[in-house]
């Protein structure tokens, strides 16, 4: 319910909604079973007839894909590609992309509540599926029509699993400075550096990384769409994580990995402005999973 007050004009009434959504996910922490399904169903008030269906199918799947495996899933450090794609044919894997490229077509409100309802049983994997959504919406957003044809069937599906690589070892929150470099070699770029914390990295078959075709700073840098399987990909062990251990978290390293110039999402220049944008979303994302594992 958090994410029904963003956009309120008021602090104090989003400091009230706040306040109202933490007690909420306490007493609903503590509460028996029969309490906590009265509890979930107050997140349908106010919704139409069909967000209340993706409310319970997203619910539903949870409940019998999800939380029978996600203890296992955690502890042995298992990626359930079968049980992600599941999900995708039920529409979860590109849930607010365009129909026309297999995408589901729902708004950010429709996501945020299926990914409120999924993270009650998993928040780990649900988490996953969010970035993977949000990489699927950059594409469909700021790529070529020839990119989202080749690129978004096989992310709704969930064939390929997409990844977001943005932060390096030496530039985190301060991205903008990142070092990864492509090197403009007419049809297409040289790209050399590393990725850090990467969210899937090793088990995704896509990476949307942003590189620095230009000047310093953000208007220098550019996001390509990186296959696994181009030479000179490579991936770092996976990182000790406490939790979160159903999606891999590993280092992308880069060299001289040749990637075409159709693989530009975007304009060159434009990657920093199209990752922001991608988080946007991504916290809202974020927000939902973390209040359904609450």
């Amino acid at each position: 319910q958090f994410l029904y007050f963003i956009g309120v004009r008021s602090n104090d009434t989003m400091r009230r909604a706040v306040s109202s959504c933490i007690a909420t996910a306490g007493r609903f922490a503590v509460a028996a079973p029969a309490q906590r399904r009265t509890i979930a169903s107050l997140v349908t008030a106010g919704l139409s007839e069909e967000q209340q269906s993706f409310v319970e199918l997203a619910r539903n799947f949870a409940t019998s894909t999800f939380d029978p495996k996600a203890a296992q899933w955690d502890r042995d450090h298992i990626f359930p590609e079968e049980e992600l794609r599941e999900a995708a044919k039920l529409g979860f894997g590109a849930i607010y992309v365009d129909p026309e490229h297999g995408g589901t077509g729902l708004s950010r409100l429709d996501a945020a509540l299926i990914f409120e309802q999924l993270s009650m049983a998993d928040p780990s994997t649900t988490a996953y599926i969010s970035i993977h959504n949000m990489c699927a919406w950059m594409i469909d957003c700021f790529g070529s029509a020839e990119l989202r044809a080749e690129l978004l069937p096989k992310l709704a599906s969930m064939e390929t699993f997409a990844s977001y690589c943005l932060t390096e070892p030496s530039s985190g929150s301060d991205a903008a400075s990142l070092k990864t470099v492509a090197k403009d070699c007419g049809d297409h770029y040289e790209v050399s550096g590393s990725k850090a914390f990467i969210s899937g990295a090793g088990a995704a078959g896509l990476y949307l990384v942003m590189v620095r075709t230009g000047k310093e700073g953000p208007k220098g840098i550019t996001c390509l769409a990186i296959d696994k399987d181009m030479p000179g990909v490579g991936f770092g062990k996976n990182e000790l994580k406490m939790g979160w251990r159903s999606q891999p978290t590993r280092i992308l390293s880069l060299d001289q990995v040749k990637v075409p110039k159709s693989r530009v999402v975007g304009k060159e220049g434009e990657g920093f402005k199209i990752a922001m944008k991608g988080l946007d979303g991504g916290r809202i994302n974020i927000a939902s999973c973390s209040l359904g594992s609450a």
